[in-house]
């Protein structure tokens, strides 16, 4: 099996398993984590603190690397779709600012030294130095690859900051709504939701790939 369809069958897993611990939540006596859902988005509801701790811990969350699909998953769980959806974007560009300043700032020197010590991390390095705005794009709408390890070469290489957030922003979207689709679909036993946000994600990444594969052929 090639690694773009290991990664994508790796995705796919990741999903399973959301779907299954969310329903398993839902569902244990006594509606302990449903109450605490509750509690959470009523927070968010009411003064923002809520909404504040879980951007802050998102970031932090996608910043070590956990999926960012995860992080809006969990928000779509919590808030609801659209201010799950947000809430976990906002987390997702956290956490993406997080690597990108820590690697250009801090530890340009050490990534450099990965990069030409690792073949396959070269070569995307050139290829997202050469189209960074829809390189990054496309890279981020496939549910597929290293968030963190993308942020902290984009770090070392030098590459448009703004180009690269830019195109992280727009590319992180597609998903964060379908994850956050399927986590509050996930909520409500909502299983007519909850196919829809997968049948959705599955065209998302097939697009995502053919676009890929066009982007390489003509770089």
């Amino acid at each position: 099996m090639r690694p773009m369809w290991r990664s994508i069958m790796r995705g796919a897993l990741l999903l399973a398993g959301l779907v299954a611990a969310g329903l398993a939540l839902l569902h244990l006596p006594g509606g302990g984590a449903q109450a605490a859902l509750d509690r959470l988005a009523a927070l968010a509801g009411g003064n923002g603190g809520g909404a504040a701790w879980f951007v802050a811990a998102g970031g932090a969350l996608c910043a070590v690397a956990v999926p960012r699909q995860a992080v809006a998953y969990a928000g779509g769980y919590a808030f609801g779709l659209w201010g799950g959806s947000a809430l976990s974007l906002a987390a997702q560009m956290l956490g993406c600012v997080a690597n990108l300043a820590w690697a250009r700032l801090v530890a340009r020197d050490w990534a450099r030294r990965r990069l030409r010590g690792d073949g396959r991390l070269a070569r995307l390095d050139r290829f997202l130095s050469a189209n960074t705005f829809a390189a990054t794009l496309l890279l981020r709408l496939l549910p597929v690859g290293n968030n963190t390890a993308l942020n902290l070469l984009a770090g070392a290489s030098g590459v448009s900051a703004w180009r690269f957030l830019l195109g992280s922003a727009l590319g992180f979207v597609p998903q964060t709504v379908l994850f956050a689709l399927i986590g509050a679909g996930v909520r409500v036993d909502g299983m007519a939701q909850i196919g829809l946000g997968v049948a959705l994600l599955a065209g998302s990444a097939a697009l995502g790939v053919v676009l890929l594969r066009r982007l390489r052929a003509a770089a």
